[in-house]
């Protein structure tokens, strides 16, 4: 079986305790990202099951067709829209879904408010060249961090990522703000926070707003630059969850109008962003390159499931199959 493991940019499998579930295995690791239809149906065409690396890459019917010799495809984590499962029923790809886990999102997104309550990057990168207290040259932009103590953090979606945060607030002493469905409403508020109002009473209330909603048609676009403008000029608002939950060009309206003051983002539409990305900018922006899951911990996890899937697979012992309609059929 050879075996193809997609978008693999710092080249990471390799050196993972459980690649190891791969000896004797035929394995290409591609580091670099295809965008192009023809160019990725060109690389993939060969291989009999591909590694994916969460949503990296998008396999829509198109590319599905022109893969003639692909039997399975092994996520890493659930599948979330990025693989035309009808598609692949219909050509007798079977899709093999792993595990998650919410630790490392939720670490990364408490990082990102803390790092940018506190200003920390660009006092940290200003000390660098001898700017002592300097968070900007710009004296607009030169102001005070702040504590998140006694301050309102607002969450919309109340998940696994979502409780997680919350409870980090509340150690934090901050006052916590919930909305989402009835459901993640109640929740919170069995868990001891408050539930908003509606969702402009959060977004009005927030000193900082975090998402942790899922993307879905329901969902894709529901932040609106109306919402965003209902913020405080000091507030922070923070997406770690799915770039595609924000209207296009919204955020960066928002932020240029003033109000949030500032965002803190791990996601993009277009991934890897390019260096010249318009929002990379925007002064009161902190970006990092979607690393939320992206560490040794959560590697080992998601690469493990999704390895052992593969092998399962090959000894003719499918496991966790999303489309099992697709085992044994013939490629049309």
């Amino acid at each position: 079986m050879k075996i193809a493991i997609l978008d693999d940019y710092q080249d990471s499998a390799r050196g993972l305790a459980c690649f190891r579930l791969l000896d004797g295995y035929e394995v290409k690791t591609f580091t670099n990202s295809s965008r192009g239809l023809g160019q990725l149906a060109i690389r993939l065409a060969p291989y009999d099951a591909l590694v994916l690396i969460r949503e990296r890459t998008a396999f829509p019917r198109a590319l599905l067709a022109r893969l003639p010799n692909l039997q399975l495809i092994s996520q890493t984590g659930k599948v979330s829209g990025h693989v035309d499962v009808e598609a692949a029923t219909e050509y007798g790809i079977a899709i093999a879904e792993g595990t998650g886990s919410p630790v490392a999102p939720a670490e990364l997104t408490w990082a990102l408010i803390m790092a940018a309550t506190r200003k920390i990057v660009p006092y940290a990168s200003n000390l660098k060249d001898g700017l002592w207290q300097t968070a900007s040259i710009n004296p607009q932009l030169n102001g005070l961090g702040t504590v998140l103590r006694g301050r309102t953090l607002a969450i919309w979606g109340y998940g696994k990522i979502g409780r997680m945060v919350a409870g980090y607030g509340k150690a934090f002493g901050m006052q916590v703000l919930v909305w989402g469905g009835e459901t993640s409403r109640a929740a919170a508020v069995a868990d001891g926070f408050e539930a908003a109002a509606s969702c402009d009473d959060l977004f009005e209330r927030a000193d900082v707003l975090s998402l942790h909603l899922r993307l879905a048609d329901s969902t894709r676009g529901i932040v609106t630059h109306a919402r965003l403008a209902r913020m405080k000029r000091t507030a922070l608002f923070v997406n770690t969850s799915r770039a595609e939950l924000v209207a296009e060009g919204a955020l960066e309206q928002a932020l240029g109008e003033g109000c949030p003051g500032f965002a803190a983002l791990d996601v993009f539409t277009s991934e890897p962003l390019a260096a010249g990305a318009p929002i990379l900018r925007i002064p009161t922006v902190l970006a990092t390159p979607h690393i939320g899951y992206v560490e040794q911990d959560s590697y080992e996890m998601y690469f493990g499931a999704a390895f052992e899937n593969l092998v399962n697979f090959a000894r003719g012992e499918p496991s966790n199959i999303l489309n099992p309609q697709a085992l044994g059929k013939q490629r049309l």
